[in-house]
């Protein structure tokens, strides 16, 4: 029998195996030894496997040898190996000798000798041998004489790997699979060119870019940024990222810095306190990649209205970032949690919010609202930046009305969502728009816009304060019935909460114009009305609103001021309270949480003392504004505080005493008289 034969019986190919020394003696067979084993092999094929059955078995194959190519971690893979060896049937294994010995029965032909049939035998039942080998490492199921059990081991396969997938992907923590998947991302749609895509077309978004070859850095592919040719070259910042600990399902990760970025920080706090830009962009030309540098000079940038240089700054930021993510951190699994009481950590909070924020003027909603979801899924308990005030707009700007509506149902139990003056009103306008769709049945129009008065209604009961302003931002004249009652008057604004003023001015500050609509605004006045009436009638809901109103809102959070300060918006930031705008405010870390866990602190400056300085130097130095006796930093012990001043006393006194003796010794030269012979004509003149 030919090698191609035994080949074929074996069910593997030509170039799979290494050759054998009986192979080589079949290469030279002549044309009718050939046709012979074309015969042989077209027996073998009817006789062992019919058609179908290989045709399943090959298909089969293919599919799981490309299951195997995709599998993104190996412990999976050995786990399903060692599920799919204990899934080999019994009968299975006793078929494997009836396999041989019927196999052996058609090798009979007249050619062969008897010689020949036991040493085909002998290796036949060796090829078993190899193929039970393989079996064992790479999980295969034979074929013949057990197809409903290969079948039911492939659906138990299936079934195995989904309920793997569902364990390892659950947020218990978060409130379970609902939640994950509200804050599930997907990869495609943090790029902006994904969305613009859309709305212009591939070739007015990418035109005519293509990639020079000369002179081309190479950088590593990155998800959130793409990085440019004329960013500086990368090396590593001295940023790093480890795993403190998993627990039910969620990683807990924080960034490090290394000793020579901790340096560079310090130089960045000296540049900081020098109030000069030029310091910071000095220390960036030396460490292009020092994250809290490119966030700083990326707001003076903005305020410059440099936007593009602002952005490129914040998008070195992001990709030094993802440079140091660690193996196990993922962007779109929403179980990778960051603490933002860790100073290393806050940079990217704040340099994923301003790049949402670029993305949402840049007219990327859709992206911007992937950005939004992944800093909430960051810490979703604490929500440091506040996204719960952002994500509803984000939402309705890019017409994800069904994601919107699955959001409140899922967290308004928790989180008491529809206390929040956004939520309250954009569930509504919600509503709203999804009445205002053509592919709808006129019966599920009706539902959707009674559900959208009736949340409308409410929401203006609950806050009756955001009405006169969102007018006044939308230019329209409000009604003399409106503005004279007592109810929309200038007393709902005067008699609300410190709290909620600044919730309301944050509201109408961002969302004014989706109000703005034709449709919008009649709707809005037909339900003012609706409420006007309903005041009259003194329904049993105002009152509750209004004591609900007075207990509560009396005082906000840090991460409200936080994001009010972020979002820049005027009318929310002159409703700060004071214990917030007096205070300096940075940046780089806006609000920084009093109980951060610190993992390093800035050395103190050497003390340089009165004493050190000659008497003429204090003097004039004591002349400019912004003189310190105690030339560095405060001392915490009073004694030497104390001490420290009285040697200035005494050094201030000596140099009067030195400043009076130098002005009482001046001598000054009196003119020549008049009677002087030896006058110089042109001396005085």
């Amino acid at each position: 029998m030919s090698s191609r034969a035994l080949r074929r019986l074996r069910g593997k190919q030509r170039g799979q195996e290494a050759l054998d020394l009986g192979d080589l003696g079949s290469m030279g067979d002549s044309p009718e030894e050939q046709a012979d084993c074309e015969a042989e092999e077209k027996q073998l094929d009817t006789a062992n496997v019919s058609p179908p059955s290989t045709s399943k078995g090959s298909s089969r194959k293919g599919k799981k040898n490309k299951a195997q190519k995709n599998f993104s971690n190996i412990y999976e893979l050995i786990c399903d190996a060692d599920n799919e060896v204990d899934k080999i049937s019994p009968d299975e294994e006793s078929a494997k000798p009836n396999k041989s010995n019927g196999s052996g029965m058609v090798k009979n032909n007249n050619r062969d000798s008897e010689k020949d049939q036991k040493d085909d035998e002998v290796s036949v039942q060796s090829a078993e041998r190899v193929k039970k080998k393989k079996k064992k490492k790479k999980g295969k199921v034979t074929q013949e004489n057990g197809q409903d059990a290969v079948e039911d081991n492939i659906d138990l396969l299936l079934e195995n790997l989904e309920q793997t997938n569902s364990l390892s992907l659950q947020s218990e923590d978060c409130g379970g699979s609902d939640r994950r998947t509200m804050l599930h991302v997907e990869h495609r749609n943090l790029n902006p060119e994904t969305e613009l895509k859309k709305y212009f077309g591939a070739r007015a978004v990418l035109g005519d870019q293509r990639p020079r070859q000369r002179n081309r850095q190479f950088h590593r592919s990155t998800w959130m940024t793409s990085p440019k040719d004329s960013w500086p070259r990368f090396s590593r910042p001295g940023i790093s990222m480890c795993l403190l600990e998993s627990k039910d399902g969620i990683h807990y990760f924080t960034f490090e810095h290394s000793r020579d970025y901790q340096q560079v920080q310090f130089k960045f706090l000296d540049a900081v306190e020098s109030m000069d830009p030029n310091n910071i962009v000095a220390l960036l030309q030396l460490n292009p990649y020092h994250i809290d540098s490119l966030l700083q000079l990326s707001d003076v940038c903005r305020i410059q209205e440099d936007q593009e240089m602002a952005r490129d700054l914040i998008e070195r930021a992001l990709y030094s970032f993802e440079c140091a993510f660690h193996p196990l951190f993922s962007l779109t699994s929403s179980t990778c949690r960051l603490d933002y009481l860790r100073p290393e950590n806050r940079a990217f909070y704040l340099a994923l919010y301003k790049h949402m924020m670029f993305l949402e003027k840049r007219g990327c909603p859709r992206t911007a609202l992937e950005y939004c979801k992944l800093i909430l899924s960051l810490d979703p308990d604490s929500d440091p930046l506040c996204m719960l005030l952002l994500i509803d707009f984000l939402t309705l700007r890019s017409r994800e009305y069904k994601f919107l509506l699955q959001f409140y149902q899922d967290w308004e139990e928790h989180r008491n969502l529809s206390q929040l003056p956004n939520f309250a009103f954009s569930m509504a306008l919600c509503r709203f728009y999804i009445s205002q769709q053509e592919d709808m049945s006129p019966e599920e129009i009706d539902k959707q816009r009674q559900e959208a008065n009736q949340m409308l209604q409410n929401a203006l009961i609950m806050f009756p304060g955001v009405l006169i302003p969102l007018l006044d931002l939308c230019t329209v004249q409000a009604d003399a019935a409106v503005t004279s009652h007592c109810f929309f008057g200038p007393k709902s604004q005067i008699g609300q909460p410190p709290a909620l003023a600044e919730l309301t001015a944050l509201y109408v500050g961002r969302t004014y114009n989706l109000w703005r609509e034709a449709a919008v605004m009649l709707w809005l006045e037909e339900s003012v009305k609706e409420v006007l009436r309903r005041v009259d009638a003194k329904d049993p809901l105002v009152d509750d609103c209004h004591n609900k109103r007075k207990q509560r809102y009396q005082s906000a959070p840090k991460n409200i001021h936080r994001h009010v300060l972020l979002s820049e918006i005027k009318e929310a930031t002159a409703s700060l309270p004071l214990e917030v705008t007096t205070q300096p405010v940075m940046g780089f870390d806006p609000l920084p949480p009093l109980d951060s866990v610190i993992s390093y602190t800035r050395p103190e400056r050497q003390r340089v003392g009165a004493s050190n300085e000659s008497t003429l130097s204090l003097f004039f130095r004591s002349l400019l504004p912004n003189f310190n006796m105690q030339g560095g930093p405060r001392l915490e012990d009073d004694m030497e505080v104390a001490r420290a001043g009285q040697e200035l006393n005494q050094e201030v006194n000596r140099l009067m005493v030195a400043m009076r003796d130098m002005l009482a010794n001046i001598r000054f030269q009196e003119p020549p008289r008049e009677d002087n012979p030896y006058r110089d004509e042109d001396e005085w003149d």
